[in-house]
């Protein structure tokens, strides 16, 4: 049995292959990121899952892309957890990056691959390799452009008074906004990042606003400055991405693109499917 998961911040998707390449399930557990989350944490999501831990004998081998994984520190951090929990298993965990290059980008062809989704990163493939020109520090420093970085731009205009008068009653009447809630989950909870997040669908609901769509381009802008025009290459190969934040704002996201001289390339929501097709090329 081959297990494909493509885990990011907010949750992980899990496909199960047999060795000719037929699915025998799908399952979904919360995200598995090696850098908020605690060993036992990230156990214990597995050993929730029934399907999981019915057939953790049966793996032969795992396909792991998540986010959180780009460093060697974390990626031998969870190939130990897997190593244990999938007895039989050989692991490969690489960086979610991966993912979304394999679901996007055929290989042998070029192209700028992003991912905006609860987090956010940008990457060049020159059809065989991987090139990097920033190294995330996670989501409180960078993530522009992400659901985690809406957020947290909404809960800051809220309470510095910078969000309108309008919104802000109809953010308050969707969202617990009590401080010590939103101190709770920011310092004492698992996955704020993914918390913040969760405000990023206020933004999407509203983005007709005339704030919201002020934000949203500011935002948007703000990723392609920082990640995207970092590659030299940036306006002569396109531009690919994955995530929920760039499929529910792709005609934003596509104005900000065109508006920038770049090519728009394929806008995937999830990456999962692409990667059982480019698995099922090599079993």
């Amino acid at each position: 049995m081959i297990l494909i998961v493509d885990s990011g911040a907010t949750k992980s998707d899990w496909i199960a292959l047999d060795d000719k390449g037929e699915q025998l399930f799908l399952t979904q557990t919360l995200g598995l990121s090696p850098e908020v989350l605690t060993r036992e944490v990230i156990e214990d999501r597995m050993a929730n899952n029934f399907e999981l831990s019915k057939n953790k004998n049966k793996v032969s081998h795992l396909y792991f892309y998540g986010a959180g994984c780009g460093t060697d520190r974390m990626k031998k951090f969870l190939g130990d957890i897997f190593k244990d929990f999938f007895p039989k298993a050989k692991a490969e965990v690489m960086e979610d990056t991966y993912a979304a290059i394999y679901s996007t980008t055929k290989i042998g062809h070029q192209g700028i691959v992003c991912i905006l989704g609860t987090g956010s990163n940008c990457s060049y493939y020159d059809g065989h390799q991987l090139f990097q020109k920033v190294t995330s520090l996670g989501y409180i420093l960078m993530d522009d452009g992400s659901g985690n970085f809406f957020g947290r731009k909404l809960l800051r205009d809220y309470y510095f008074h910078k969000m309108p008068q309008d919104l802000g009653i109809r953010f308050a009447k969707e969202y617990d906004l009590d401080a010590d809630v939103i101190k709770n989950h920011l310092y004492k909870q698992p996955n704020p990042n993914t918390y913040l997040a969760t405000f990023a669908r206020f933004i999407i609901e509203n983005k007709d606003h005339p704030y919201c769509k002020g934000v949203i381009d500011k935002g948007l802008q703000q990723f392609v400055n920082n990640y995207i025009m970092q590659f030299e290459l940036a306006t002569k190969v396109p531009i690919h991405f994955v995530g929920s934040i760039a499929y529910f704002l792709q005609d934003e996201l596509t104005t900000v693109l065109e508006r920038n001289d770049l090519i728009v390339g394929s806008i995937r929501q999830r990456p999962i499917d692409g990667l059982v097709e480019f698995h099922r090329q090599t079993i």
